[in-house]
């Protein structure tokens, strides 16, 4: 399995832009869907957005629709989540992960084998 690195995290101001990253190791055609989750202090993991292929599709969920944007690099084996305006309830460890198929189920973290260790992100008011 491909090794999974997010980077980009940090503490910004409601209404500010950040932008993580996901690198991974090993050849990107064996990765068919790469996703972010994210994960608030005492709440279950959840589905941020996912990226199937290259260009084939993105998918997100409709608290962020609009505002987050998640893209691939073919080249340098990435894939990056634009986040616009920030909110408070964004504030969450967020975590890439990987599958080598595709399935309806890309939104369930329970059907993911391959994660990051992830990185912070913390919204101030």
């Amino acid at each position: 399995q491909a090794q999974l690195v997010e980077s980009g995290g940090g503490l910004v101001q409601v209404g500010d832009s950040l932008t993580l990253t996901c690198a991974a190791s090993g050849p990107a055609h064996i990765i068919t869907v790469m996703t972010w989750f994210r994960q608030a202090p005492g709440k279950d993991r959840e589905f941020v957005s996912a990226i199937r292929g290259f260009v084939d599709g993105t998918y997100y969920s409709p608290s962020v629709q609009g505002r987050f944007t998640i893209s691939r690099d073919s080249a340098k084996n990435t894939v990056s989540l634009q986040m616009n305006n920030l909110k408070v309830e964004d504030t969450a460890t967020y975590y890439c992960a990987t599958r080598t198929y595709w399935s309806d189920t890309y939104n369930l973290p329970q059907n993911y084998r391959n994660w990051g260790q992830g990185t912070q992100v913390t919204v101030s008011s």
